[in-house]
């Protein structure tokens, strides 16, 4: 039988484990066991339930509250449309306000699984297009956006194009709006994006903020793409997953899509509750079929543990039935001194994403991008950022690590 499996962490001084484990199991699914009839108990058996295993933790000397089991429940196909809210609903619907405990990963079906065809790209389209393939790529964010005019929106494109960067996201805040409507502002942040390509030789991915009400998502895609848009940003988590599995699904919306995430701080980090950071920004982004999934740092203004972020890499990464490898893009907090430490922790694929890294270099926006391409670049060669920095020509660099310095690991 094709099933899905979901693991759990519940917390309970008090509680038998294997009792719970086994009231979730049938409660999310059949709804009640012992009291049926065995002629329906034979009806119903494909539609059961199944716990898998349950392992509980009581260290010594824990304070109250820190008992806890894993608890891996599979749940029949048969019982959820092929679809993520359907999933969601099931393995955590209801549970979710059951008191503390946390979804910590989903193992999905083959079957289920095979409604997704993932990312459209991924990370191998995305190097393919802009012809990098050994290095990582540099992102720069539009900060500030909100009550700028197109002038002053192609002048920052422009300026952080100069500076070397492969990709330029605009913010998540920016929404439809009189003085920068999408159109509008896809063919002028696309026009400067062509002016830097003949200074700097380099293809440029433009991420443009793909907003509206629902119904219009696709629509507006559409005219962002057919303004010569050639990737999108998403707020997924606002939307929902289906939003954007139906976007990366559509044959008509022929670009990378990078997923924000916007609203994750309010599900991924408590120990108690909600959803593994993970599997929130990881492993659902990219069945929904994200090229590129944005997460917290573990570096800077939004801190996620290293540890999560680490998981958050490799469940973008790691096979996982067929689907394209999602980029991973850590985010906030990044200076041109942290360079090192995020290929330590990231290896080479991986998007080291940048505002005010950029935006507030000393020696302007162009400068902050030279900064961290002159990182990257003597990281990748061995060469100490300091011992880099003193070398003629990389005055952008140097610049950089007297602001913010050097992060250490």
């Amino acid at each position: 039988m094709s099933m899905c499996i979901a693991t759990y962490r519940s917390y309970d001084d008090k509680a038998d484990f294997n009792k719970k484990a086994a009231s979730i199991a049938v409660g999310l699914t059949v709804g009640s066991w012992t009291e049926l009839p065995e002629a329906q108990k034979a009806q119903m058996e494909k539609h059961l339930g199944k716990v898998l295993s349950v392992e509980a933790y009581e260290p010594a000397n824990a304070a109250q509250g820190e008992r806890y089991a894993d608890i891996r429940i599979a749940y029949p196909d048969i019982n959820f449309s092929r679809d993520i809210p359907a999933l969601l609903v099931t393995v955590f619907g209801k549970l979710s306000m059951d008191g503390r405990i946390k979804l910590i990963d989903l193992d999905f079906s083959e079957g289920f699984a095979s409604a997704f065809p993932g990312p459209k790209f991924g990370l191998q389209g995305i190097r393919d297009y802009l012809g990098v393939q050994e290095r990582p790529l540099l992102m720069s964010i539009f900060k500030s956006v909100v009550g700028h005019d197109l002038g002053g929106l192609r002048d920052q494109f422009y300026k952080q194009a100069l500076g070397g960067v492969d990709l330029i996201k605009d913010d998540e805040i920016l929404f439809e709006n009189p003085l920068t409507p999408l159109e509008k502002r896809v063919e002028t942040c696309m026009e400067a994006a062509r002016q830097a390509s003949e200074e700097t030789g380099q293809k440029l991915l433009y991420a443009v903020n793909l907003t509206g009400p629902t119904s219009q998502l696709a629509a507006n895609a559409r005219k962002a793409i057919a303004a010569g848009a050639n990737a999108l940003l998403f707020n997924v988590l606002a939307y929902g997953y289906d939003a954007l599995h139906e976007l990366s699904s559509d044959s008509g919306i022929s670009v990378p899509i990078a997923a924000h995430p916007a609203m994750a701080g309010a599900m991924y980090p408590s120990p108690h509750y909600g959803i593994s950071a993970s599997l929130l920004l990881g492993k659902l982004m990219r069945l929904a079929g994200a090229d590129l999934a944005l997460f917290p740092s573990p570096y800077g203004s939004v801190v996620m543990p290293k540890a999560e972020n680490l998981a958050v890499k490799e469940a973008l990464l790691q096979p996982l039935h067929g689907l394209k490898a999602s980029f991973p893009v850590p985010s906030a907090g990044i200076h041109p001194g942290l360079v090192p430490l995020i290929l330590q922790d990231f290896g080479t694929d991986v998007v080291v994403n940048a505002g005010g890294g950029i935006h507030g270099h000393p020696m302007g926006t162009a400068a902050g991008g030279q900064a961290f391409r002159q990182a990257i670049a003597a990281t990748l060669a061995g060469t100490p950022l300091r011992q880099a920095a003193a070398q003629p020509g990389h005055e952008a660099l140097a610049s950089a690590i007297e602001a913010w310095g050097i992060r250490e690991a």
